[in-house]
């Protein structure tokens, strides 16, 4: 029986990582009236005054301006949003050619989001069949299909629990017992040695730190010309990496990326060579 590929995962905020912008500013803010910088104050004022969870704060005004402008939020409408998303050069042809490369390595790619977005909008997008799974703000919706209350929020602290969920491979959410419970190192499906996170900014921080220390790699990208918003992460020793958000075929990321697969799967092979010759000497 032929042995199991190593997997490496690799994990994607969304909001101006993949797409350009939040995800909301394509359709959904324009809809209310009102500007992406106007909506996004009124979050951030809600926040303060009431002392709520940022996102928790962003998520009720979406429903609370939704029903003032009389603008349905069924589930459907909300995935509907998810084709007005403007995705970075190279995305939607980024995941089959990683994935060939890692096959070409000997291990298997996994691909993840881990986002302070909506899953729904990202259901919506043309890449969400490229995801192995999709953390991020849910709604909870009512006999009607109606929006109600934030069924899941994923904050900048948050995000770190979905590394862990992905090291042991329990993604049910829901299941907190086995993520919980001890799981020795080498019975974990993906260490994080084998970890790519790819982020654009602070709210990723907690994250790309956790990869980095641990073995993995950060890289945080930027638009053009606005590298000084993440200079400070790679000077601050927070990610490995900073490039432009191409994710083109050789551009610096893909070619940066294929030589993080190449050294994590060589770790891989001299890993078995070792795991072979100390089963030899049990015999």
């Amino acid at each position: 029986m032929a042995a199991k590929k190593p997997v490496i995962a690799m994990m994607y905020d969304f909001d101006k990582t993949l797409c350009t912008t939040d995800m909301q500013a394509y359709t959904f803010i324009p809809n209310l009236g009102m500007s992406a910088d106007e909506f996004w104050a009124k979050a951030s004022k809600l926040a303060e005054d009431k002392k709520m969870d940022r996102i928790l704060a962003y998520m009720y005004l979406m429903l609370d301006e939704a029903h003032v402008h009389r603008i349905s939020i069924r589930r459907d409408d909300f995935v509907a949003l998810g084709k007005d998303l403007k995705l970075y050069p190279g995305v939607e042809e980024w995941f089959c050619r990683i994935n060939q490369f890692g096959k070409e390595q000997g291990v298997t790619i996994k691909h993840y989001i881990i986002s302070s977005g909506l899953r729904e909008i990202i259901e919506g997008s043309s890449i969400y069949k490229e995801f192995d799974d999709v953390f991020a703000g849910e709604f909870l919706y009512n006999e009607n299909n109606v929006a109600c209350w934030p069924k899941n929020v994923v904050n900048y602290t948050t995000k770190t629990q979905f590394l862990f969920r992905i090291n042991k491979g329990v993604l049910d959410i829901s299941n907190d017992d086995d993520l919980n419970r001890y799981t020795p190192e080498e019975d974990r499906p993906v260490p994080f040695r084998n970890m790519i996170y790819i982020g654009d900014g602070l709210t990723d921080v907690p994250c790309m730190k956790l990869v980095k220390v641990n073995g993995g790699c950060s890289i945080a990208v930027y638009q053009s010309g606005k590298r000084d918003k993440v200079k400070d992460l790679i000077q601050d020793k927070r990610v490995d990496f900073i490039m432009p958000a191409n994710y083109s075929e050789n551009s610096t990321l893909d070619k940066v990326t294929k030589d993080i697969i190449r050294q994590m799967a060589s770790v891989e092979k001299v890993k078995a060579h070792t795991k072979t010759q100390l089963a030899a000497t049990k015999k």
